[in-house]
């Protein structure tokens, strides 16, 4: 796809069932019990809240190679090997945001931008509070994690069947994915959720997971972030989001 040109998908306002019920989140934690993730993880989750969500507009699939190639030759940046269809990873915050800017230019003065935390989920996770982008039911073959063993990126939108209810591809695997909320605690979050995550390499929260993650990963609630320095190994790609009624 010519980087000028973003299959975008219309978002409608509508209200977010962000996160997860306190009191859930101890079943939550028992459920995924064998990727080993503590208890704490998800009570970032905590509380489940509606949240009011403007329109607004999200790609359907990640940045590729292909796209970001482009803006890597105009800026001085590194080219990628990876295919050109494959989602671009080892990308930092601060270049993503760097891409928006220059592709809004290219189109005209569009307000190209990452998506906030809260429009992520809502592409996502829909109109309820389903656990997967698909449903609620976790099933290998909809997500490239660790459990399909590909052990690396695929060609963007390459698991169809595991779109999200507005066609949004890719929200669960293949490549983590920046978005420009820095991380705090939801309001009314538990006590024991910590204030920063001063472990962090980069403060803003990632959300979907990459190849090499688990399942955990690709629920709709869970809120996550770069914690290692290494962003291609991780696996850390990111998405573009634009006001409704962009062209």
């Amino acid at each position: 796809m010519p980087v000028e040109q973003v299959d975008w998908v219309e978002i409608p306002a509508g209200v977010l069932l962000r996160g997860t019920p306190a009191d859930e989140v101890a079943e939550v934690a028992r459920r995924y019990a064998d990727t080993g993730v503590p208890v704490e993880w998800y009570r970032k989750e905590a509380p489940r809240t509606e949240i009011p969500v403007p329109a607004f507009r999200i790609a359907r699939t990640q940045v590729t190679v292909g796209q970001w190639t482009r803006f890597a030759r105009a800026t001085g940046r590194a080219v990628p090997g990876a295919p050109a269809d494959h989602p671009v990873t080892g990308v930092g915050w601060d270049d993503a945001l760097a891409f928006c800017r220059w592709l809004g230019e290219r189109l005209g003065g569009l307000e190209v931008r990452l998506p906030t935390e809260d429009e992520w989920e809502r592409a996502a996770r829909g109109d309820d509070g389903r656990e997967f982008p698909w449903g609620d039911e976790y099933r290998t073959g909809l997500a490239n994690l660790v459990d399909l063993g590909v052990g690396t990126t695929m060609p963007v939108g390459s698991l169809p069947e595991g779109a999200s209810p507005f066609g949004v591809l890719d929200m669960a695997g293949n490549a983590d994915e920046w978005t420009s909320t820095l991380y705090a605690p939801y309001p009314g979050a538990p006590g024991e959720v910590p204030r920063m995550e001063d472990w962090a390499f980069d403060p803003h929260v990632t959300r979907g997971g990459a190849f090499r993650h688990d399942r955990d990963l690709a629920r709709c609630a869970r809120r996550h972030g770069a914690y290692e320095k290494d962003l291609v190994a991780i696996g850390v790609g990111f998405r573009l989001a634009a006001p409704a009624g962009a062209s």
